[in-house]
């Protein structure tokens, strides 16, 4: 995971790569930090764009690693100033690719570590568990918490997603500290080691 590059922004299933690499997606509300996580995992300053303003991402973007793989960074979702027929559309078009055929590894579902999982959420795990994707639950901003708050988000996830095991399927990650870097970049290489 050494060389990154954006490659296109997809605003409909017609316009997504055809050439069958396999892919990595990132997936979870708007402002959840899938832009900065990009960033910060592979030590590229701007390659994502974030932003201050939740739904700003509104295509799938694919980022091509090592001429291997595709991280794919899904539309966020559940932004309430959003005109709803837009969400609607953000919402169906995420259905759409989950259940394309694609040449999906692995997805990450990108919850923020200061807050419950939204109903959208589990509709994203239904979604996930239906189309039978390998995933992984990353608990974003976990910077935002000490060292208390950040045991109970990590007992409280399991409320909602039983089937979690922390270093497996569960994840933190901060951004701006690197938080839990080594281990999801070690989680993606497995997929790929020849």
């Amino acid at each position: 995971m050494k060389n990154i590059k954006f490659i296109k922004s997809a605003f409909k299933l017609s316009q997504v790569p055809t050439d069958g690499l396999p892919e990595v997606i990132l997936c979870g509300r708007s402002n959840v930090g899938k832009s900065s996580f990009i960033n910060s995992i592979f030590n590229r300053k701007g390659i994502a764009k974030t932003s201050s303003t939740p739904g700003k991402t509104r295509s799938l973007n694919y980022y091509l690693v090592d001429e291997k793989f595709y991280i794919v960074d899904l539309p966020g979702y559940g932004y309430a100033k959003v005109q709803k027929k837009e969400q609607e559309y953000w919402e169906r078009l995420i259905a759409e690719y989950l259940f394309a055929g694609r040449n999906i590894q692995l997805a990450f579902h990108f919850v923020d570590s200061r807050h419950n999982p939204t109903e959208l959420d589990m509709l994203l795990n239904d979604y996930l568990r239906e189309s039978n994707l390998p995933y992984s639950i990353v608990l974003s901003k976990i910077d935002k918490l000490n060292q208390s708050q950040m045991s109970k988000t990590r007992k409280e996830i399991r409320e909602y997603f039983p089937e979690l095991i922390f270093g497996e399927n569960l994840f933190t990650y901060s951004s701006t500290k690197g938080t839990g870097k080594n281990e999801i970049k070690s989680r993606i290489s497995v997929l790929f080691r020849k």
